[in-house]
């Protein structure tokens, strides 16, 4: 049923695991109760998280590597009641609620304000996404999903682990994000699709000896920057894209990529609305539990394809005139020698805002080979102001940057 590492389990395996964990953990004590939940141990983690579901419990997964006071943190933020922290027995956060709720998956977010909060879907949303998705995706069919990236994670857990087992696939779970091990895996499995994030797929792209290529990969989270894009194309067979939100889960699939940009088509499930490639306007969904705005900026193609513009919080007001920061990106990482760099705004007492760009390179980079280079393919409005070279930028594990805390970071560098 579920291969993680180098050992099998099988249906009967998880089944049996599955009751033990419900019964020491006495699930059956606490109904309609919030669980928070942390294991090292992905079969632990894995064998609670279905007998939680199973109970109509709600739960909030965390990451395996939280320690205690912050998982503690966490639970109460999200409002749970108990903590399984390592351990079967519970720690007590909060009383149990007087009548059973119903059970959900929860997850805390920032938000665009910093301030975190709780979303919450309920245990039928999230069969209603896994069916959409599979009757609409059905490339995969015939494929074995392999999940490098955490399995408490919505992207790991429902898009591979549980879409996986709802095509009647054995998925393999990686509990490492080392780029050889991941390739000598990749290379023992018959048609592997890979789950992961952006970051590890450009990685094992550059280490793939010439004329060897993945079979399948999926990348989410965040856009890729165009010269990754054109990396990773080149040595996959299938490259596939989704594009969700925490919300509303998976929201689009690209089949085919031809360009980062291309979110793909639109489940079935969804309803969205946009704007046109000469306006582009905030991606927002509405459905019976009412109207989500994504806060992301693009437009519906005549092909029905998704496309991605900018993030709306993101996007650089320069005199007047729009700056979308994934555009600067791309042109200062098409110069060779640039490793990486992100694109921020920084207040101008004349224009109001300006672009600054953070970013790597080798030694032979020099800022004003960069500088040129950029006046050579952007506008003026899009050039950036400012330079500030670093070793390597604050990608987290799934590719993300927070602009909003590169600026923060580099707030000196303005003065």
């Amino acid at each position: 049923m579920i291969r993680i590492d180098d050992r099998f389990y099988s249906l009967a395996e998880v089944e049996a695991l599955t009751a033990a964990h419900a019964e020491q953990a006495r699930l059956s004590d606490r109904p309609g109760a919030r669980f928070a939940v942390c294991f090292t141990n992905t079969i632990d983690w894995l064998a609670l998280f279905f007998a939680i579901r199973a109970a109509g419990g709600s739960l909030l997964p965390l990451h395996p590597s939280t320690p205690l006071d912050a998982a503690r943190r966490l639970a109460r933020e999200a409002g749970c009641h108990a903590l399984y922290h390592n351990s079967l027995t519970a720690e007590e956060i909060a009383p149990s609620p007087a009548s059973p709720e119903p059970g959900q998956l929860l997850q805390m977010s920032s938000g665009t304000t910093g301030a975190p909060k709780r979303i919450a879907r309920s245990w039928a949303e999230i069969d209603r996404e896994i069916e959409s998705y599979v009757g609409f995706f059905t490339d995969p069919v015939g494929m074995t999903p392999v999940i490098a990236c955490p399995t408490t994670h919505s992207y790991g857990l429902i898009c591979g682990l549980l879409v996986g087992l709802r095509r009647g696939a054995e998925p393999v779970i990686l509990d490492t994000t080392n780029p050889k091990f991941l390739l000598k895996a990749l290379r023992s499995i018959e048609r592997p699709l890979l789950y992961s994030s952006p970051v590890i797929l450009h990685t094992l792209a550059r280490l793939l000896p010439e004329g060897e290529r993945i079979h399948a990969a999926m990348t989410s989270g965040t856009l890729l920057p165009e010269p990754w894009f054109e990396r990773i194309r080149e040595r996959t067979v299938h490259m596939f894209q989704q594009y969700g939100c925490s919300e509303a889960g998976c929201i689009a699939i690209n089949p085919d990529m031809a360009a980062s940009a291309e979110l793909g088509r639109v489940l079935p499930h969804h309803r969205l609305s946009t704007g046109t490639a000469d306006a582009p306007a905030e991606i927002v969904l509405s459905g019976p539990d009412g109207v989500i705005h994504t806060r992301d900026l693009g437009y519906l193609r005549d092909d029905g394809v998704l496309m991605f513009v900018s993030r709306l919080d993101d996007t650089i007001n320069v005199a007047g005139l729009n700056v979308y920061p994934q555009e600067v990106e791309d042109v200062a990482m098409a110069l060779p020698g640039v490793t990486d760099a992100v694109a921020f705004r920084r207040t101008d007492r004349f224009a109001g805002e300006r672009v600054a760009l953070l970013f790597s390179a080798a030694a032979e980079v020099t800022d004003r080979a960069l500088r040129d280079w950029c006046r050579d393919n952007l506008a003026a409005h899009q050039q950036p102001g400012e330079l500030i070279r670093t070793d390597a930028l604050p990608r987290m594990a799934n590719g993300k940057i927070s602009r909003r805390d590169v600026a923060a970071r580099y707030a000196e560098a303005a003065s």
